[in-house]
């Protein structure tokens, strides 16, 4: 049964701040019941959600799988997920600072963007969910440790990557104590079992892959296995779900773009997942529907928003096939498809991307130049990078789209921080 664990916190003399920090004081934290054995009863309604949501992600999925830049709309999806997911954390960097950071790390050098990297670790971390782990047997602990590790490992605190945490968490509140926190997650005792349940939930096969992905995340939130980074794992694990379920195998749904536009929402939803009952009670059912109302909705937003996008990058390639103009087959036409999902690149990069020698990649380069589909960025004449602005620019519309409710950024304002639009 779902229960709150009366505690009490230790005086702490070298806490900074108001006396009151320094003082013992008392919390409740959360335990919540286990998952893996749980039956689940859906009324009628929520049932047709299910049902609206889980035909959206297949019809999508099946037509993203038919396009011929498959690839890239996917890992521009890929990309757009976790960045928008780092940004959800506090983590906020401009598409083109990324990129160019990101091409910079690929070259051997060594730019000094503490954020940047963080958000490339997010980016590695999704990559190794949906390549790795939802593609294994059965998922692990030891998966989600190594996702952990995976996200952690280009943040300032590597040392906590795929550590469970040994000592009492909590969300909102002070950094001294929990006492006055909005949200106390399970003691660590409990930390262990619970995510071996949660391990145990995610290889079942007999209910609705959405419903399945909205439990394990709110489950994974409210364990809060570690120290930091929970909120990216968690949504990383979203993903695990549908694509092990083979709700989404041909492109990373942007739920977490979705889950931030309505944070409130998302808030109370997980808030209301909480309940403190038994599982087969009245109170535990509403919990459930209050929550998955929430993250079916978000869940459903995202299909129609990287729809949106796949129409987009279609039309942006069109407008640099008109410009340029390229040989069917030649090194130009290999590298426009690639650049949707590289705007930053070296001459190099093109050749190995294209698939072609340095010198081909170089005149292509050049031609991709002067038909303003590529500038090249700084001075420096080794490993001198080249950018695709309009996909640049692409990225920030189609993130401030998101963010906004109605997702039309003319009449309508976005919910949350967004990137410049200039």
């Amino acid at each position: 049964m779902a229960r709150l664990i009366p505690a009490t916190w230790s005086a702490s003399p070298e806490a900074f701040g108001a006396r009151r920090n320094r003082r013992p004081c008392r919390y409740e934290a959360y335990v919540p019941d286990l998952l893996a054995d749980r039956p689940l009863d859906l009324d009628a309604e929520m049932s047709a959600d299910v049902v609206d949501v889980e035909v959206a992600l297949a019809s999508f999925d099946a037509t993203a799988g038919l396009r011929p830049d498959l690839e890239q709309l996917a890992r521009f999806l890929l990309r757009a997920e976790a960045v928008a997911s780092s940004r959800i954390e506090g983590l906020r960097v401009g598409s083109r600072r990324l990129a160019r950071h990101e091409a910079r790390v690929a070259h051997g050098d060594h730019p000094n963007d503490a954020t940047a990297d963080a958000v490339l670790g997010s980016i590695e971390a999704m990559r190794l969910a949906i390549d790795v782990v939802a593609t294994a047997s059965e998922v692990t602990v030891g998966h989600i440790l190594k996702m952990h590790q995976t996200l952690m490992g280009r943040s300032t605190t590597p040392e906590l990557g795929g550590v469970v945490r040994d000592r009492q968490n909590w969300v909102g509140g002070n950094d001294f104590n929990p006492c006055s926190a909005e949200f106390v997650p399970p003691p660590p005792e409990f930390v262990d079992p619970l995510l071996m349940d949660l391990c145990a939930f995610i290889n079942r096969d007999d209910l609705p892959a959405v419903v399945q992905a909205g439990m394990v995340h709110a489950q994974f939130e409210t364990i809060h296995p570690f120290a930091d980074g929970n909120g990216r794992t968690g949504r990383a694990l979203i993903h695990v779900v549908l694509r092990r379920r083979q709700s989404a195998t041909a492109y990373v749904p942007p739920v977490s773009l979705a889950l931030a536009t309505n944070s409130r929402a998302y808030i109370a939803g997980l808030n209301a997942y909480r309940y403190v009952e038994s599982a087969a009670s009245a109170v535990a059912a509403e919990a459930m529907r209050l929550w998955l109302e929430v993250f079916l909705e978000a869940t459903h937003r995202s299909v129609m928003d990287a729809a949106r996008l796949g129409q987009d990058l279609e039309a942006l390639e069109a407008r640099w096939r008109a410009a340029a103009t390229p040989r069917r087959g030649s090194a130009a036409d290999r590298a426009l498809v690639s650049l949707l999902s590289h705007p930053v690149v070296s001459v190099e990069d093109v050749a190995t991307l294209a698939g072609v020698s340095f010198q081909a990649a170089n005149v292509a380069v050049q031609r991709l130049v002067g038909a303003g589909v590529l500038e090249p960025t700084g001075k420096a004449a080794r490993n001198r990078l080249f950018e695709a602005p309009e996909v640049l620019s692409l990225l920030t519309r189609y993130e401030r789209s998101v963010a906004t409710p109605s997702g039309d950024t003319r009449q309508d304002s976005p919910a949350r921080p967004v990137p410049d639009p200039r």
